[in-house]
Order: C-alpha cells, then sequence, then structure tokens
C-alpha cells in the first residue's frame, strides 16, 4: 500500500466545543490539521482532478461538519472528522488532530490526535 500523503493545514474555525456550561455559550478557535493516505501515482500520471483525491472538497466538507453541531470533546471531533474521510474510498488511512488554543490558561494548546484507516 502506498504512503503518499496530502496535509490539510491549520484548517481553523471558531464552533462550540467544550463541557464546562461557559464553553457553550460562545464559539471557540480550533485548529485540525489532517493527514491523508493515498496512492497519487495515478494522479500523477494523468494529471487529472478525476484521478486525485480531491482535497478541497474534503476541505469544505470538514468545515461544514465542524459548523453543523456543537461537542462536548474535542475526541468525538476528531472522531467524527476521521470517518468523514474515509468515506472516500482512496483514502486507505488518515490522521486527525484537533488543537483546542484557549482549553488552558498557561498552556498554548490542548491537542488530541487519532489515526484511523479503512475496516
Amino acid at each position: 500500500m502506498s504512503e503518499d500523503r496530502i496535509y490539510l493545514r491549520d484548517i481553523e474555525a471558531d464552533i462550540i466545543v467544550g463541557i464546562l456550561p461557559e464553553e457553550q455559550d460562545a464559539p471557540q478557535p480550533l485548529v485540525v490539521n489532517i493527514t491523508l493516505f493515498t496512492d497519487c501515482l495515478s494522479a500523477a500520471l494523468s494529471d487529472s482532478i478525476e484521478d486525485a483525491v480531491d482535497y478541497s472538497v474534503i476541505h469544505d466538507d470538514v468545515l461544514a461538519h465542524m459548523h453543523s453541531t456543537h461537542y462536548g470533546l474535542i475526541e468525538t471531533l476528531a472522531e467524527n472528522l476521521a470517518t468523514l474521510c474515509l468515506r472516500d474510498k482512496r483514502i486507505h488511512k488518515c490522521i486527525v488532530a484537533v488543537d483546542k488554543p484557549k482549553a488552558l490558561k498557561f498552556a498554548r494548546s490542548v491537542a488530541v490526535e487519532i489515526a484511523r484507516s479503512q475496516r
């Protein structure tokens, strides 16, 4: 299986996320990074989007999903985003990292990173 990767870096969105009452009143900034494992050879040889994973579609789907619901945990958001990415069967694995920059007072960020594969 190919180890080619597509990176979607620093996708930023303000969404409602958190378990504390004050976190459920106003959106907070989140930063998402996604690594998609796929085989890029066919796309490279054909130079055609039909043979490629269209990362703009994944980007738009990720943002739409993030804005569509509220989350208690960033773990849940990461899991849902991984499931969304793996709907494209050309992606055989993905890594999703969700950073919550304002989670802790004396830390730049708290993050969760998960890796999921096609079953």
